[in-house]
């Protein structure tokens, strides 16, 4: 395909954003509250790489509502200096978000927060203080300084946002909205604080500079509405009080929908962006899970929108925009969507990506400064699954001859696996990606080879990383009382998940239960799998929820809403363990003093941590000059650990 359309410049305001990629508003915590110089790389690699706009992660107006970058921070002019001077040589459009997130709020002195009625928040349930008119006022104001402040320190507009459950959409909310004053009640009246700060902005500002809007839908029973979103933007529109119009889905209340994981198709938010872009005449951007310029290009010239946000795909690859201008799409490193590094590493601390380690390490680890290595070297990956794969190719690209031993048919390992529950195949992109990529680099893949030490050795390496993998733990022991294995986990109706996928075993049944010891999506996608066969799951876990460790990447409730409507029915109990597996019944207990029962479980399905195959590591000490051991064989956790252990060991070869 010709791609036309989406190198095209636009124009916004006095801004003309080079081409249509966005890279919206997204949290990221990596400055640590501030635009230091972990954050402003983070940024310029993607400007580097060739995005056409960036809106900057929410600016906090006010001490009532915290975020990762904040008005009351003295150092933050000098912070976009520095940022502009980074990203000014690549013609990258910079745009900040301007926010406040109403009664979602977190405030700089404890206190409560601030919204428009006393309607508790979807997060904490804490209950906001009803703004007085002076209080709307002071807030007004601050989304101006913010835009005044943007302006001289030479960005190049502001997106406020009205989006997401925060303040101004909490106003327009009639779920939220109960006020009976004159920002209450009618739907003019519920526009009233979102005008009035466009207005305001509008004002002090310049004409060249940009402000624009967000919008959502959010997706709840009463609430704001694709119709709602058409009249807010025709209003701001008609008084001439938007540059251009951004248009999301969902809230705290439909979480899963702002940021869709791989279950959602490409373009999944088009069918409630599309009115507002056939609506007004101002530039209008969307989101939906858009992972390549040609499903861009294409939205664009049907119509869709101006302008594309691909976030998520340039968290996965900083250069998607410069490979595809220079015909390089296959070398392009898929986003598989998991929402594990990028939104799961948000509450885990500062975001990440699964598949990309030089993300929010860019200062470390970025990629064009992987260099090549001042001695070539042979590099022997044993384990051709996520972290070998990513050691073998980043041995290569330093410049090293790499031999890369894999004892199945096929590379990838665990992850082909995992591809296989439902609605998961698009997990194992990564590993189609790195396979192309340890081929087209030169290394040698000997497949269906299962390398002993002495075959290792014979190869005569200046290093060798061990990628084994690990194997299903299926001796009973669980983490909740590791002195009471389970009792007839030897019998034939007892599974590993592995077992069930490659299907080397007869699971059928119409009643299973399946132990969930590790609170990761192993368990979740095995439960999926059967209530869709038609099967009765009871879902047995330790933990206090149903899978607490992926809830924060957005996978539960879809997979929830999956089984509900299967054929098939999900019981689940949380701080239970199993006691005894006894022919079709399996009987259970809570993880507290209370008395054990039993379920129906014709199928029993042990999901616990599984065990590290250290073998040929333990053999090769003091054998070769380099060894390291990376991903499930040092310690079996999640991809993206493992993805991230194989750069880093064959980084620094």
């Amino acid at each position: 395909m010709t791609l036309k359309t989406v190198f095209e410049p636009i124009q916004i305001a006095g801004c003309t954003v080079p081409n249509r990629v966005v890279r919206t508003a997204h949290a990221t915590r990596i400055g640590g509250g501030f635009m230091d110089d972990n954050l402003i790389a983070y940024h310029e690699r993607r400007a580097r790489g060739g995005c056409g706009l960036t809106i900057l992660e929410i600016l906090g107006v006010h001490e009532t509502s915290l975020a990762p970058l904040n008005m009351m921070d003295p150092s933050l002019d000098e912070g976009y200096a520095k940022l502009m001077k980074a990203v000014e040589p690549h013609g990258m459009a910079v745009f900040q978000q301007v926010w406040h997130a109403g009664h979602n709020g977190a405030t700089l002195d404890g206190g409560p927060p601030w919204g428009p009625s006393p309607v508790a928040n979807p997060l904490g349930a804490d209950v906001p203080i009803p703004m007085t008119k002076a209080m709307i006022d002071e807030i007004v104001d601050c989304y101006t300084a913010a835009c005044v402040r943007c302006e001289k320190a030479g960005l190049h507009g502001t997106e406020i946002h009205g989006a997401h459950g925060y303040l101004l959409q909490q106003f327009l909310s009639p779920n939220i909205n109960r006020r009976e004053d004159e920002y209450g009640g009618s739907f003019e009246n519920r526009m009233r604080l979102m005008i009035e700060v466009m207005r305001s902005a509008q004002a002090a500002t310049s004409d060249d500079f940009a402000v624009g809007i967000r919008l959502a839908a959010d997706l709840t029973a009463g609430g704001v509405d694709v119709e709602t979103n058409i009249r807010a933007a025709e209003m701001l529109e008609a008084e001439g009080l938007v540059d251009f119009v951004n248009v999301s889905l969902g809230n705290y209340n439909s979480f899963p929908k702002m940021i869709g994981g791989m279950h959602e198709p490409v373009g999944y938010e088009v069918p409630t962006a599309l009115p507002i872009t056939e609506r007004v005449k101002a530039p209008t951007i969307i989101t939906g899970r858009f992972r390549t310029l040609e499903e861009v290009d294409q939205a664009i010239r049907n119509g869709e929108a101006d302008m594309i946000g691909m976030t998520r795909a340039h968290i996965a690859d900083p250069d998607i925009v410069k490979k595809t201008k220079a015909g390089k799409i296959e070398e392009i490193r898929p986003c598989i969507a998991c929402n594990q590094g990028c939104v799961g590493g948000l509450f885990a601390g500062k975001l990440g990506c699964a598949v990309n380690p030089e993300t929010g390490n860019e200062l470390m680890l970025d990629q064009d400064k992987i260099g090549t290595a001042d001695d070539k070297k042979t590099i022997v990956v044993v384990g051709g699954g996520l972290a070998g794969m990513e050691a073998a190719r980043v041995a290569a690209l330093r410049g090293h001859e790499v031999v890369l031993f894999e004892a199945s048919a096929d590379l990838g390992g665990a992850i082909n696996l995992a591809a296989k529950l439902p609605k998961r195949y698009g997990i194992a992109d990564i590993a189609t990606w790195l396979e192309q990529e340890v081929y087209r680099l030169g290394v040698d893949v000997r497949l269906s080879t299962y390398a002993e030490a002495d075959e290792v050795l014979a190869e005569n390496p200046d290093a060798v990383i061990i990628s084994t993998g690990s194997l299903p733990r299926m001796d009973g022991i669980q983490n909740s009382n590791p002195g009471e294995p389970i009792s007839g986990v030897e019998a034939p109706n007892v599974f590993s998940s592995s077992d069930m996928l490659v299907q080397n075993r007869n699971w059928q049944s119409s009643s299973a239960v399946v132990l969930d010891d590790t609170g990761h999506y192993e368990a979740i996608g095995i439960a999926d799998l059967l209530v869709g066969e038609g099967a009765d799951v009871t879902f047995v876990t330790p933990f206090p929820a149903f899978g607490h460790k992926v809830e924060d990447a957005l996978q539960v409730e879809p997979a929830l809403e999956r089984m509900a409507n299967a054929d098939g029915k999900l019981t689940i109990l949380t701080r239970h363990r199993i006691k005894r597996i006894d022919d079709d019944k399996v009987e259970v207990a809570p993880t507290f003093d209370g008395p054990g029962f039993s379920v129906a479980g014709e199928t029993v399905v042990l999901v616990t941590p599984n065990m590290p195959m250290r073998d040929m590591y333990d053999e090769l000490q003091d054998k070769v000059t380099s060894l390291a051991i990376v991903g499930d064989a040092n310690s079996p956790r999640n991809l993206q650990k493992a993805i991230y252990e194989g750069h880093v060991a064959a980084r620094g070869l």
